[in-house]
């Protein structure tokens, strides 16, 4: 429920921050001036593609809870317990003795979904973000 409500947060902040660089592009075109007008587009264009990239992740964030929680119910999440460091962050030497495993389930089913997204919080233990959220991606265009 926290990482839910800094999402949240973070949401209408960026919204807050997009809409008075808005604000400041059209101030910038109003003026007439060459160089103010280029920056003016400048900053339309980066709110845009700001609001475009807060969507995406949102978008991506909710589908990858609604598999966990699908996964959860089933029964099929990762049972393995890995020692974790002082700083909460899993021992990565663990996770990565038991990675082949969960990349063998992926390559013995590679429609399965399921075998993805495990394969992605296997990613994510080892520290591995990219190919985490690249992974979690391929599970959830396999759901759909």
């Amino acid at each position: 429920m926290r990482g839910r409500i800094a999402v949240i947060v973070m949401a209408v902040l960026l919204a807050l921050y997009l809409v008075l660089v808005g604000q400041r592009a059209v101030l910038f075109v109003a003026t007439g001036e060459p160089v103010a007008i280029a920056i003016g587009v400048a900053l339309i264009v980066l709110p845009i593609v700001g609001a475009w990239a807060l969507y995406r992740e949102i978008r991506f964030g909710a589908a990858a809870e609604r598999l966990g929680r699908i996964l959860e119910s089933e029964g099929g999440l990762p049972t393995e317990e890995f020692p974790a460091r002082p700083s909460g962050r899993l021992d990565r030497d663990a996770v990565d003795a038991a990675f082949p495993a969960f990349r063998a389930e992926v390559e013995g089913s590679p429609r399965d979904w399921r075998a993805w997204y495990r394969l992605g919080l296997a990613y994510d233990g080892a520290g591995d973000r990219r190919r985490a959220r690249a992974a979690i991606r391929e599970a959830i265009s396999l759901e759909r």
